[in-house]
């Protein structure tokens, strides 16, 4: 599984990441360009990847634009979008920007993660602005280019499949942005509300940094931040904005990392502990069992102990996938009556593991060892047909010699 790690130096915008992760990746260019020109207006658009530099960095730029003598078809469609500006279903609404992805050819999945990221933007600015969904206008987006970062960050995302992603503390800028709706702070409300929860930093270089399009892709792929553990550097990419900065390049940057074939066995996992004082026996099982039911926990463990005042107390540890701590959180604090939770991401080895069964047809779990060898053991909930604790041994013993299986 490939992590990719998005380093925001100078920021997150669409056009940055698509130019990073297609420097990163050459081989899914073609796909992207491809799914980018079915968006866009007939006979009017042009698409292309541009080697340059950012301060003293060589970076790749995504710009998109109009075709020669495009001008007249460019101001009917701009008379258009005046004309629908507060119209739900005109020209830049939430609505008619999610048929146009749905009605053009585009590759597998990119449709659906384009549509994701223009979600999370029209959810923002409903907020914002205390509409409906489907009354948001995105008078950016209404402009053809802006849709194509849209569109490209889908067309990229999907082609990278189950990719991991994670990202660096993000710049915050800071000063005024002139908008459709006058000067606002940097970084844009709709940027705030997308990026909370999420760690910023302060460099002194003002203006903004984040757009709201960077910021809907950071939350639709970014669910952490922070270390990644050791993994092996595939490949890297940089991609540049249009602004210039002082002291610094404007760049995004992209690190695809790949598992280390000889780390394999290798994982993190996500380790919640909180404790318990006040709950009875029988409620503490009973949450118990329905955290273990929560999909992506892989453990839970307790264990008594005494805490402050002497008081008795339950230790309870979860141990969870990574992408689910957010959920598998959230379940623990609805079933415990804990008031806090701590969390940390550990790096485990796990051995391969592989179900087997028995000629007698109880499963047996069959594990690997460095060394080569085999042990096994049989499943416990197969153990219950025994008779008692001696037919149980008896039957484990049959695994440990090597019964055929």
């Amino acid at each position: 599984m490939r992590l990719i790690h998005l380093d925001a130096v100078g920021g997150v915008a669409g056009d940055m990441f698509v130019a990073a992760m297609t420097d990163a990746l050459p081989q899914i260019q073609a796909r992207v360009l491809a799914d980018v020109r079915a968006v866009a207006p007939p006979g009017v658009a042009t698409v292309e990847l541009v080697e340059g530099m950012s301060g003293a960095i060589r970076a790749l730029r995504f710009r998109v634009g109009l075709s020669p003598g495009a001008a007249d078809h460019r101001h009917r469609h701009d008379d258009v979008e005046r004309h629908h500006r507060h119209d739900p279903q005109g020209v830049g609404s939430y609505t008619e920007i999610m048929a146009r992805i749905a009605a053009a050819a585009l590759a597998p999945g990119t449709a659906q993660h384009a549509g994701a990221i223009l979600t999370i933007l029209g959810e923002a600015e409903a907020q914002i602005h205390n509409v409906a969904l489907a009354d948001v206008h995105f008078h950016e987006i209404a402009d053809w280019d802006s849709l194509a970062d849209v569109v490209g960050a889908g067309s990229v995302i999907a082609a990278l499949g189950d990719a991991v992603w994670t990202v660096s503390d993000l710049p915050r800028g800071g000063g005024l942005v002139r908008t459709q709706h006058g000067l606002l702070p940097a970084p844009a409300p709709a940027t705030a509300a997308i990026l909370s929860g999420y760690r910023w930093r302060d460099d002194g270089v003002g203006g903004e940094r984040v757009t709201p399009t960077g910021a809907a892709i950071v939350r639709h792929l970014a669910t952490f931040s922070g270390d990644f553990g050791a993994r092996r550097l595939a490949a890297t990419g940089t991609g540049a904005g249009t602004r210039e900065l002082p002291g610094m390049p404007n760049i995004l940057r992209a690190l695809v990392f790949e598992a280390d074939t000889e780390s394999q066995g290798r994982d993190r996992v996500a380790v919640i502990s909180f404790d318990i004082d006040d709950m009875t026996g029988e409620e503490l099982a009973e949450a118990a069992e329905r955290i273990r039911q929560c999909d992506g926990v892989l453990d839970l463990s307790m264990a008594a102990a005494v805490g402050k005042k002497g008081r008795p107390l339950t230790w309870v540890r979860v141990m969870a996938r990574e992408d689910a701590l957010d959920s598998v959180s959230r379940t623990c604090l609805l079933q415990t009556s804990s008031l806090g939770l701590r969390w940390r991401v550990e790096e485990r080895v796990v051995l391969v593991r592989e179900e087997r069964r028995r000629s007698d047809g109880m499963r047996v779990k069959a594990a690997t060892r460095p060394d080569g060898s085999v042990t096994m053991k049989v499943e416990s909930d197969d153990l219950r047909l025994a008779r008692d604790l001696n037919d149980r041994r008896k039957r484990q013993r049959d695994t440990e010699t090597g019964e055929p299986q």
